[in-house]
């Protein structure tokens, strides 16, 4: 059978570069996630943080990284370099991990995570857009389906190894957080030993800085309209933290928390490549559109899930619409912004989709501290059903063939 029918035939095609940068962002989040997975627990159980607080944790921590990404970008764009960039987030990033487990209070986590997505902000663009310039067109699903995979493969490893540290460590979760700096550490040196940039791959010098007005310009409509959708789509998918505190709600013994991560990235990781693969047969669209009714179908599960078996539906849709969705709102980018703008462009899709999550993770974590779980989760399946109205109505545009 040929390699159009078997997409996984297509990963010998993938630049190697690309290859060491999914290890980079599996590294990186199974660090990331070992600390997420019980950050929540930790905040509310141990340090007595209101639902609004974890809401407004999570929110403005996503918020920062989004703002610095657009000025990361710019720069990667400004010098035609990537790799750097992402060698100072990766490494502020790794950096903050120990400040978890030393945490006194609140106010000292939210710092941690303050600086930690700072970190995130200054790696994710250039790292985005060094994908797109070694990667051919007609493989750009394919290799963002693969970074994403990799990535999420770390996502749940992290969970499930912090659930065996906590069973050995008799429920100690600061031993997690201390475990969770060894990948961080190992993540920068992958990064600094096995991921080139080569000259012929970097785009032409922009001929001004690339936020000024005549640059920006130079970001088609096309692009604009991708934006557009994917801020909407953000609004609706707030962060996974609620999807554990739902879970611990209706039982779920704080010990196997984690677990919760594990199933979602498991389906996460195990859609993102295929579906990426298939999207390079010329249709984005249909995928995208799936994974809106999956999240809609997760929020239906979730608002109403008074026993775990219904809470377990809602968490797999949640991770099979993240699998159908996130590398392909990347590809998309990529098509339609112009290589010497792509770490603009990726820095200003980012911004939004975050300024978006702020606003969901501060207007659910006050929705279920007021009304409840299910409200948090019925805005959330609004917001979705109004991305999929959007996202279908702009499919034609969004259809034209890649730059």
């Amino acid at each position: 059978m040929s390699d159009g029918a078997i997409p996984f035939g297509r990963l010998r095609l993938i630049p190697s570069s690309v290859w060491a940068l999914g290890v980079v962002s599996l590294l990186m989040d199974f660090s990331s996630e070992m600390i997420h997975a019980l950050l929540p627990i930790y905040l509310v159980g141990t340090m007595g943080a209101t639902m609004a607080q974890v809401g407004a944790i999570e929110g403005v921590a996503e918020a920062t990284a989004s703002v610095v990404k657009i000025f990361s970008g710019a720069v990667s764009d400004w010098f035609a370099s990537r790799k750097l960039l992402a060698i100072l987030g990766y490494g502020l990033a790794a950096a903050t991990k120990p400040l978890f487990p030393l945490a006194p209070n609140v106010d000292w986590v939210m710092a941690a995570r303050f600086i930690d997505r700072v970190g995130k902000g200054i790696r994710g663009a250039p790292r985005d857009a060094l994908v797109a310039d070694v990667t051919p067109a007609e493989l750009r699903g394919a290799a963002f389906g693969l970074r994403q995979s990799l990535d999420t493969v770390g996502a749940f490893l992290g969970p499930a190894v912090a659930v065996l540290v906590m069973w050995a460590t008799l429920d100690d979760i600061r031993a997690v957080f201390w475990v969770a700096c060894i990948p961080a550490i190992l993540a920068v040196a992958v990064l600094a030993f096995g991921v080139s940039e080569p000259a012929e791959t970097r785009p032409q010098r922009p001929a001004r800085f690339p936020l000024h007005w005549s640059e920006i310009r130079g970001l088609s409509g096309r692009f604009w309209l991708v934006v557009a959708i994917a801020s909407i789509f953000s609004l609706a998918r707030f962060s996974e933290a609620f999807l554990i505190l739902k879970a611990q709600a209706v039982g779920l013994p704080e010990a196997l928390a984690p677990l919760v991560l594990v199933a979602m990235n498991v389906v996460y990781a195990g859609a993102s490549y295929p579906v990426g693969a298939f999207s390079d047969r010329g249709d984005r669209i249909t995928p995208l559109a799936a994974g809106l009714v999956m999240l809609i179908g997760a929020d239906a599960a979730l608002a109403y899930a008074e026993h775990l078996p219904l809470v377990w539906v809602g968490v797999v849709l949640w991770g099979l619409h993240m699998g159908l969705t996130q590398g392909l709102f990347a590809a998309l980018v990529a098509d339609t912004a112009p290589a010497a703008l792509r770490g603009t462009a990726f820095g200003v899709f980012n911004l939004t989709g975050g300024l978006a999550l702020l606003v969901a993770s501060l207007l659910a974590g006050r929705l279920w501290d007021v009304y409840g779980p299910w409200a948090a989760f019925a805005a959330g399946g609004g917001a979705a059903l109004l991305s999929l109205g959007v996202l279908l109505i702009a499919s034609r545009s969004l259809s034209a063939p890649a730059e």
